[in-house]
């Protein structure tokens, strides 16, 4: 059994799918509380449903993209088996994952979304850098950036680890109401740096 926090259909908002439709799967709990969570009522509420009944609920909805977040899903074992089998119903599989749980036992055709924390979240001391050997050419990394220092921050982690050429994209977003996404832009173009400017679409267009 897992404990799921919701089940909805909406509009992608964040990773290069971007404005495509998709199916949500967020489960409840997380291990980190980062200072700018906006989903932080998933921390303890949830429903107790079987994998077949998740399936059963997201069939319900015209769509083959599903993504399973939270809070931390890969808290709960049975994500393991869920994204095995959403897989093997033909379903383009994303997983956000806050890189401070190791990632190797995810099925390979899984697209896998990595936020690591910058130093305003008050996690980043929770990134597991190994997660890096388990990245494929499918899958992605985003940084929530707050203020210059955490954008100089990501910027030497990028180099350091040469981000760029290890994933297909590197996402650098604003924190809401915090940063303007124009800023952040701004320093992206001054610094002619490798990765995509990312705004939260789904709360421009406040839809869930």
């Amino acid at each position: 059994m897992l404990t799921v926090n919701e089940i909805f259909y909406s509009i992608q908002g964040e990773s290069t799918r971007s404005g495509e439709p998709c199916i949500f799967i967020r489960l409840t709990a997380c291990n980190l509380r980062c200072t700018y969570c906006d989903t932080a009522y998933a921390f303890y509420d949830g429903k107790k449903m079987s994998i077949q009944e998740i399936l059963k609920e997201i069939q319900k909805f015209n769509c083959k993209t599903v993504e399973v977040t939270g809070g931390e899903p890969l808290l709960q074992e049975e994500v393991y088996p869920l994204m095995d089998i959403l897989v093997d119903n033909f379903y383009a599989v994303l997983l956000e994952t806050s890189g401070s749980i190791l990632i190797n036992k995810v099925n390979s055709k899984v697209i896998k979304i990595i936020d690591f924390k910058t130093p305003s979240s008050h996690m980043a001391h929770h990134n597991l850098w190994e997660n890096l050997n388990h990245l494929n050419t499918q899958d992605e990394i985003k940084f929530v950036v707050g203020d210059r220092s955490d954008y100089e921050w990501s910027k030497s982690v990028i180099t350091q680890y040469g981000l760029a050429t290890r994933c297909h994209k590197v996402l650098l977003s604003a924190i809401h109401k915090e940063l303007s996404p124009g800023i952040l832009g701004e320093w992206i173009r001054k610094d002619s740096l490798p990765v995509k400017l990312q705004v939260q679409l789904h709360k421009y267009l406040n839809m869930p």
